[in-house]
């Protein structure tokens, strides 16, 4: 009986967990461990929180993913790293991040961070010390130097050519 009243105070926290956002099994179990609740209760709760689709790390990787590639601009390899620390295996990681891409490259997603750092100003303007910024800053969103430099070098010389009117 006991062990059911456990059950039911871990099931319980796990729902109240879940309607406040997705989680990957790893973060729940975690969450579960810590709130002082048995190895075999946290196990039959996130059992039971896949049966019902409660639990999915599939769908969580793939809405995590997408928020950080297009909200928050990030690059594929912050994108690898957080869902590899919230349990979510390479190979799901890397196909939800190419399925992401598709909406938004990370060409294009360096070029709006860009132009949001900028504000306006010619890249050709800045100098060295503020272009160095920059690419460290783009660096800690998780793009590759390359691509860094390749765009700051092409918006140097041609400056912002996009549809997008900006």
């Amino acid at each position: 009986m006991d062990e059911e009243r456990e059950y039911g105070r871990a099931e319980g926290k796990a729902f109240r967990l879940l309607t406040l956002r997705a989680h990957s099994e790893k973060e729940l179990c975690a969450k579960l461990r810590a709130g002082g609740f048995p190895a075999p209760v946290v196990e039959r709760v996130v059992r039971r929180c896949r049966e019902l689709g409660y639990l999915n790390d599939e769908a969580f990787a793939r809405q995590r993913a997408r928020a950080l590639a297009v909200n928050r601009l990030a690059g594929d390899r912050r994108i690898a790293f957080d869902l590899r620390e919230r349990g979510i295996d390479a190979g799901l990681s890397a196909r939800v991040i190419a399925e992401v891409r598709g909406e938004l490259d990370e060409e294009e997603a360096v070029k709006r961070l860009l132009r949001k750092k900028i504000r306006g100003r010619p890249v050709a303007a800045l100098t060295e010390r503020e272009k160095a910024g920059l690419a460290r800053s783009l660096m800690g969103k998780g793009f590759p130097t390359g691509l860094i430099l390749k765009i700051l070098k092409k918006t140097e010389e041609e400056g912002f050519h996009d549809d997008d009117g900006e």
